[in-house]
């Protein structure tokens, strides 16, 4: 395995013990030490290269907390729920028809239309 597939997999395992973390509302030492053992770096690498991108979550596949009436992952109703949300690349939320704010709509996302080719 080569050092990047060894850092991906690192912030990987980082990101879904924060995420999980975030969502049940605990502190565990475990895992702020298990975090401390690896690589700050490695988190917060991981976490800039992801942003909160809303109205793409299909129902029960957001990623956290999705407003009022939902406490954690998986807990959205309705597909493409406004202020449910899902981890995306960054710069890819909106090139997929999502937003980077909650959306006051359930309609399904519309990726913009690509600009045409010049020339």
């Amino acid at each position: 395995m080569t050092n990047a597939a060894k850092l991906g997999s690192a912030a990987t395992a980082l990101i879904a013990a924060a995420a999980l973390s975030a969502c049940s509302g605990g502190n565990s030492e475990a895992a702020s030490e298990g975090a401390e053992a690896t690589s700050s770096e490695v988190t917060e690498v991981a976490a800039a290269d992801q942003e909160k991108c809303y109205g793409i979550a299909l129902a029960g596949q957001n990623d956290c907390k999705a407003g009022e009436g939902t406490t954690c992952a998986g807990t959205s109703v309705l597909d493409y729920q406004g202020n449910a949300w899902k981890n995306t690349d960054v710069g890819e939320c909106e090139a997929m028809g999502g937003s980077l704010t909650e959306v006051a709509d359930n309609d399904p996302p519309v990726a913009p239309a690509a600009a045409p080719a010049e020339g």
